[in-house]
């Protein structure tokens, strides 16, 4: 090979470094394979009849006699051991011994020369080589190499056992921070549970109060009006302007009642069930809050009292946000097997954010002026009858709630 080549050589692998690999020693019935840096052919022979049947393993022993096969040798087919003459026409054994340290760091290198000086010696120790054997004494080779093999392989399970304790360290110590920070985190959520828990324990302590005693409040002058009406229907005799304020006397006891039921978590009771005109209970609300009414006569099976309170509730919310019974009406429609009436409003209608809880108990939007329960007992008193009740966005802009109920089988009719 010319001085070009080697020079050639020489740079790629410079400018080209290869990354370190991960020393394995040969396994059972596997070859030792055995780099020579010798450019004595003699010599080399020699070493080879030495090693023959003195190690445990099959020996593959390459011979190099310069630094270009040198360097893509530990380049392209890495070794398990490397013996280096220390002097060559060209290269010498501390400069191979730096290249493939540079490359192999834990494959042993082992000088094997005629002659070295003590002072020589003691340096090629000194920058790492792994030992020197004279060629004079190569009986000494294999019980070398296995010294040598034995602590690189003692070196690399201490490497892999600490490595092991470290990562397990490191596993165990992110695991407890971990731990340590779910613990915190779980202190703190519990901490608000149990403020929001007794916070809402209050709360619902203080509705309940509040109904309680707005229920017994009210309950006393209701009484006294139903006593009033009755006696100026005695005295008046009949008259439509009377039925109509004893009904809505009606309505409001039947509501304070609901209230109670409300506040102890029941669901409206009372409900009696017959076939009924539901136009005529539209048509009438319509009449007593001054709303547009288009209803059909449409006969269905149900309790007259409590869907008049429904469509009540749900009149008197549209006029509250709307600001007018003007920008409110009432209409229905028959459907396949049931009936839908519509309570439409232009008000400024029921964000998306909201509408999934408008029904809650006690839910209030920001332009409410009521205790938040007309809504749930409209849904709960049209869900008793087997209908259902949403609200949808008018077009054009405001709310429109749509009730549903069934109409009567054709059995019962």
């Amino acid at each position: 090979m010319t001085d070009m080549e080697v020079r050639s050589a020489a740079l790629d692998v410079a400018a080209h470094p290869p990354t370190q690999r991960t020393y394995r020693f040969p396994g059972p019935g596997e070859a030792l394979n055995v780099l020579h840096l010798e450019d004595s052919e003699l010599d080399h022979e020699l070493v080879v009849m030495h090693l023959d049947g003195e190690l445990l393993w099959q020996l593959q022993v390459r011979r190099v006699e310069d630094e270009a096969g040198f360097l893509e040798a530990i380049e392209r087919d890495p070794p398990h051991l490397i013996l280096s003459d220390y002097a060559l026409p060209s290269y010498d054994g501390l400069s191979a011994y730096r290249a493939a340290s540079a490359r192999l760091p834990e494959v042993p290198f082992i000088i094997v020369t005629g002659a070295l000086g003590e002072e020589v010696a003691v340096d090629t120790l000194r920058q790492g080589v792994t030992d020197y054997i004279l060629k004079q004494r190569l009986d000494r080779l294999a019980p070398t190499i296995r010294r040598a093999v034995a602590e690189v392989e003692a070196r690399a399970s201490r490497e892999r056992a600490e490595q092991e304790v470290l990562s397990l360290n490191s596993s165990l110590q992110a695991r407890l921070i971990e731990v340590e920070r779910l613990r915190n985190t779980a202190e703190r959520q519990s901490q608000r549970l149990e403020i929001q828990a007794k916070q809402l324990e209050e709360a619902l302590n203080m509705q309940k109060t509040f109904l309680a005693e707005t229920s017994h409040e009210l309950r006393t002058p209701l009484t006294a009006l139903h006593g009033y009406l009755r006696r100026a229907e005695r005295e008046a005799g009949g008259s439509q302007t009377l039925l109509d304020a004893q009904r809505v006397a009606e309505n409001m006891t039947r509501l304070v009642n609901d209230l109670l039921q409300l506040s102890r978590g029941e669901l409206v009771q009372g409900i009696e069930m017959h076939f009924m005109n539901l136009g005529k209970v539209i048509s009438q609300v319509g009449r007593d809050y001054g709303v547009k009414a288009s209803p059909e006569n449409i006969e269905i099976v149900g309790d007259p009292v409590r869907l008049s309170q429904v469509f009540m509730n749900l009149v008197t919310n549209a006029i509250r946000v709307s600001g007018s019974p003007e920008l409110v009406h009432l209409e229905s429609t028959l459907r396949p097997g049931e009936v839908e009436v519509r309570v439409v409003d232009r008000g400024p209608g029921v964000p998306d954010a909201i509408k999934p809880r408008i029904f809650d108990k006690f839910f209030r939007g920001k332009e409410a002026g009521s205790a938040g329960l007309g809504l749930t007992i409209a849904q709960q008193v049209v869900t008793s009858h087997g209908g259902t009740l949403d609200v949808t966005d008018t077009p054009g802009g405001g709310a429109t709630f749509r009730v549903r109920l069934p109409l009567p089988d054709e059995e019962d009719e």
